[in-house]
């Protein structure tokens, strides 16, 4: 299995997918682990798994932020989306 690590800047749609759908309320300090990377940093990151990926991804304010924005836009989205529906059905 691949590990990667992730920082909030390099999110794709489907990490913060993953995100979303394992921390709907956001994360807390019993989610989050730490560790040193290659060069000798100390990482703090949450963790999310696909079938063949562990991703860590790197923890900061803007991490909460950019989850904050994307649930908010998935929101929009669908209620844009039940406005079109229900317009289409009239």
């Amino acid at each position: 299995m691949k590990r990667i690590i992730v920082d909030y800047a390099k999110l794709t749609t489907n990490i913060l997918d993953l995100l979303v759908e394992k921390y709907p309320e956001g994360y807390d300090s019993e989610d989050i682990f730490s560790f040193k990377n290659n060069k000798g940093e100390s990482i703090k990151a949450v963790e999310v798994r696909t079938v063949d990926t562990i991703y860590l991804v790197k923890i900061s304010l803007k991490l909460e932020q950019k989850m904050e924005d994307y649930i908010e836009d998935e929101d929009s989205l669908d209620d844009f989306n039940d406005l079109n529906i229900k317009e289409d059905y009239n």
